[in-house]
């Protein structure tokens, strides 16, 4: 069962570079560990991984991402995350339950980011009947990154936006002062903004919105 971790671990511990590595540990504030690859050696390693020849069935690759997930290089991380959007067509009810551990476990806006909109954000075009309950269990969860996720799934949305629970989701979110929340918020807007750029010029016109998620929000429309 272990051959195809073992396998992507070991093509990419062959082209390890631990100088490179060092400076990726100090920006992620020391919290990980590195092979020290380049995104695009990354990419050109665990290419033939994602091959749809090459994927295990979808109960063994979840399987993997939850042991990858443990490992201490954050590229295994990546490609744990890019295993997991490899069976986006094959989503069920339960996979959120994966996609929150990928969430709360190894937590950083590295992974988070990429989980919430592109992993979450296509559960939720399928079971959008899931969103209202698991949006507010995360916000009242005090995890940052859940509530974070509840923020960004929509990144992607466009006119598919739903911005009543935008609006509540953020209104409740307002009273804190965490970075990781405030820049989302703003981000959440600015993307918007370039399809209802009117509507993110009202909602900051009428809250009160952080410094730091006003600028963020405003910054392509102003």
């Amino acid at each position: 069962m272990k051959e195809y971790t073992q396998s992507i671990e070991k093509a990419m511990g062959a082209r390890a570079n631990p100088e490179r590595a060092e400076g990726q540990k100090s920006y992620m504030k020391n919290r990980f560990e590195f092979f020290g690859l380049a995104s695009t050696e990354r990419r050109e390693i665990q290419k033939p991984f994602l091959q749809k020849t090459a994927l295990p069935s979808k109960g063994d690759a979840y399987a993997y991402i939850k042991e990858l997930w443990q490992k201490d290089q954050r590229e295994l991380q990546y490609f744990a995350q890019e295993l997991a959007f490899r069976y986006r067509s094959q989503i069920s009810l339960d996979d959120i339950k994966l996609y929150e551990y990928m969430i709360t476990e190894k937590s950083w806006w590295d992974s988070v980011d990429f989980i919430a909109s592109n992993l979450v954000g296509n559960y939720f075009r399928k079971y959008p009947d899931e969103r209202e309950r698991l949006v507010q269990r995360w916000l009242d969860s005090g995890n940052i990154w859940l509530q974070r996720s509840a923020l960004l799934f929509q990144l992607k949305y466009k006119s598919d936006l739903d911005t009543e629970l935008l609006t509540a989701t953020i209104e409740i979110l307002l009273a804190g002062n965490e970075f990781f929340i405030n820049k989302a918020i703003g981000w959440i807007l600015r993307e918007y903004g370039k399809t209802n750029p009117q509507w993110v010029l009202d909602f900051a016109d009428k809250h009160k919105l952080s410094p730091l998620s006003r600028r963020e929000a405003l910054r392509i429309i102003l």
